[in-house]
C-alpha cells in the first residue's frame, strides 16, 4: 500500500508514495482567508508525477498488458519519466522515455541516473511530436506505452490516494476551492469527481498559461479515431511551466471539464509564477518549481476574491531542483554578489581579495611542520619501475581517488577513449605500510614535485593536470600518444579546460 507515513518500516521505496502533506500559508496568503498547499514534492522523487507512474505500471501488471522484463515507453516533459523510472528500477522493467529537447537538463540526468533511457525530440515539435515519437517504437519494438495522457490508471489513482488523503485532512472543515493545473488530466479527473461526489460544495479551479489558455478558447482537440491528439491546440503557445499543460487537451482533461467538474478555468501569468515559486521558497520555506508557482497565483487571486473565512486548497506539483536550469533560476548566482563580498572584507580571515597569511611556526603553538617522506622499500621502488617501464601501458596516472583535478583527467581520456592506467595512491589498496605514500616519495625524487596527479607517458613525466591538458590543447599528447603505438579516437573536439573543476572556470 503506497503512501506509508514517514516514520514507518517499508519494503521497498514505492510504498513511500502519497501521504504527501497539506501545509498552511502563513504569510503569502490574505488573513482573512485559509489558504493550503499539497506539496507533492515530498513523493520520493519530488512530483505528484510519482502517483500516475505507480498507479498505471501496477494496473498493466493486474491486467496482463504488461509482461515480466518488457520495456516500457512514455513521452514526458520530465515528472512522469522520474517518477516512471524510480517505479521500473524497483519493478526490474527497462525504460525508454522520449522527450522534447527543450525541457530541462535536470529532468533528463536524472532519469538517465535512476537508469532510463531517454531519446530526445525535436523542440519544434512540441510535446505532440514526443507522444508521436513514443507510439512508433512503442509499435515499432513491441513496448508498453504507458499513455498518461489517457490512461484511466492516472485518474485512478489519484482517486484511490490524493483525494482521500484530502478529504481525510479536511474532514470536519470547510474547502471552498480546490486549485490545480491539469497537466496530464489525472490529478484534475481523478481528484475533482472524488470531491463532485462527497464534496460538492467545493469549487473545482483548474489554471492554466495565459499566454496559452487552450481550454479557455472553447476549442475542441483534433483527434484521429484512437482518441490521441491528431495535432497541436490551436491555442497554443510556448510558455514557461513545464509540464503543466502540453501542447494539446489531454483525454482526462477533456473528460473532466466534460463531466462538469470544472468550475472556473483561471489564466496565470507566467511572471506570476516564477515570482510565487520564489515567493515561496523565501518567505514560506517551501521549495517548488515554476508549475507550482502558477497553481499558487490562481490560488490567491481566488482567495482575494473569496468570502471571509474561506478556505482554499492548492496542488503544488513537485520540487525547484527540476528548474536549476530554467527562469526560474535567472539572477540567481552561484558567486558571491557584491553584498556578500562585502560581509567576507567584514572580517580578516578567508578572504578572496587578500593572500592567507602564512601558517606560524610549530613552536609558537602552530601548525607542525609536515611529516618528513617515509622511508621507501626497494619493492615499491621496483614496482614503480615496472610501471613506467610496461610498453603494453605506457600511459600511467598517479592520481587521488576523488581529486577534483584527477577527475579532469579522467573525464579527458574517458572522452577520447585514451587507455590508461590509473594508481590511486590513497586507495585502499595502498594504504598498507604507507605504500601510497611511499610512491609518492619516489615520485618527488624523480619529478621534483610533490604535486598529484602525476602523468608519465612512455616512462617519461609530461605533468600534472595543467601540463597535461595544455598538451591536448597543442596536439603534443596526441603526438606523442602516435609514437608511443596507443590508440584513441582522434575525432573526438573537445576543450581540455571545460573539464577542469567549475569552480576555477572564469565568470
Amino acid at each position: 500500500m503506497p503512501g506509508q507515513p514517514g516514520n514507518a518500516k517499508v519494503d521497498n521505496i514505492l510504498m513511500t508514495v502519497g501521504r504527501t502533506p497539506i501545509v498552511r500559508l502563513t504569510r503569502l496568503a490574505p488573513p482573512r482567508v485559509n489558504v493550503y498547499v499539497k506539496v507533492e514534492a515530498f513523493n520520493p522523487m519530488g512530483s505528484v508525477k510519482d502517483r500516475l507512474a505507480l498507479g498505471i505500471i501496477e494496473d498493466a501488471e493486474r491486467r496482463g498488458t504488461l509482461s515480466p522484463g518488457q520495456t516500457v515507453i512514455e513521452a514526458t516533459s520530465g515528472n512522469t519519466g522520474i517518477g516512471l523510472a524510480m517505479v521500473c528500477a524497483v519493478k526490474g522493467y527497462p525504460l525508454v522515455v522520449t522527450m522534447a529537447e527543450n525541457f530541462s537538463v535536470e529532468r533528463r540526468r536524472m532519469m538517465r541516473f535512476l537508469g532510463a533511457k531517454v531519446v530526445l525530440t525535436p523542440a519544434a515539435q512540441k510535446g505532440s511530436g514526443m507522444l508521436a515519437k513514443a507510439v512508433e517504437l512503442a509499435n515499432a519494438h513491441g513496448w508498453f506505452l504507458c499513455r498518461q495522457f489517457d490512461n484511466e490508471a492516472n485518474a485512478d489513482m489519484h482517486s484511490r490516494t490524493t483525494a482521500p488523503e484530502i478529504l481525510q485532512a479536511f474532514a470536519r472543515e470547510r474547502l471552498d476551492y480546490w486549485v490545480t493545473g491539469y497537466g496530464t488530466g489525472g490529478t484534475l479527473k481523478g481528484v475533482a469527481r472524488v470531491l463532485k461526489a462527497q464534496r460538492p460544495d467545493t469549487k473545482i479551479v483548474v489554471c492554466e498559461p495565459d499566454n496559452s489558455p487552450i481550454l479557455g478558447s472553447g476549442i475542441a482537440q483534433a483527434r484521429r479515431p484512437d482518441g490521441t491528439p491528431s495535432d497541436s491546440h490551436p491555442a497554443f503557445r510556448p510558455h514557461l511551466m513545464q509540464g503543466w499543460s502540453p501542447d494539446f487537451i489531454p483525454k482526462l482533461t477533456e473528460d473532466a471539464v466534460a463531466a462538469n467538474l470544472v468550475d472556473r478555468i483561471l489564466a496565470i501569468n507566467g511572471s506570476d509564477a516564477v515570482r510565487l515559486a520564489r515567493e515561496l521558497a523565501q518567505r514560506e520555506g517551501i521549495f517548488v518549481g515554476i508549475s507550482s508557482g502558477a497553481t499558487l497565483a490562481g490560488a490567491l487571486q481566488v482567495a482575494a476574491e473569496a468570502d471571509d473565512g474561506a478556505t482554499v486548497l492548492c496542488m503544488l506539483p513537485d520540487t525547484g531542483e527540476r528548474y536549476l536550469s530554467t527562469p526560474l533560476f535567472e539572477g540567481v548566482s552561484a558567486d558571491m554578489s557584491a553584498e556578500e563580498l562585502e560581509l567576507s572584507r567584514s572580517t580578516p580571515s578567508c578572504r578572496f581579495d587578500a593572500p592567507s597569511p602564512p601558517p606560524p611556526p610549530a613552536a609558537a603553538g602552530g601548525t607542525p611542520d609536515p611529516v618528513a617522506a617515509p622511508a621507501v622499500s626497494a619493492d615499491v621502488e621496483a614496482f614503480v619501475a615496472q610501471l613506467l617501464d610496461d610498453t603494453a601501458q605506457p600511459l600511467v596516472l598517479f592520481a587521488l581517488e576523488w581529486c577534483e583535478f584527477c577527475w579532469s583527467l579522467r573525464k579527458l581520456f574517458a572522452q577520447c577513449a585514451i587507455p590508461y592506467r590509473s594508481v590511486d595512491l590513497d586507495s585502499t589498496a595502498y594504504q598498507q605500510g604507507d605504500r601510497g605514500g611511499q610512491i609518492r616519495a619516489v615520485l618527488a625524487a624523480r619529478t621534483g614535485s610533490k604535486t598529484i596527479p602525476q602523468v608519465f607517458l612512455g616512462g617519461q613525466f609530461i605533468g600534472g593536470c595543467t601540463e597535461t591538458l595544455d598538451m591536448f590543447k597543442d596536439g603534443r599528447l596526441q603526438q606523442q600518444l602516435r609514437e608511443q603505438g596507443v590508440a584513441f579516437d582522434e575525432s573526438v573536439r573537445v576543450d581540455p579546460y571545460s573539464l577542469l573543476p567549475a569552480w576555477l572556470h572564469p565568470r
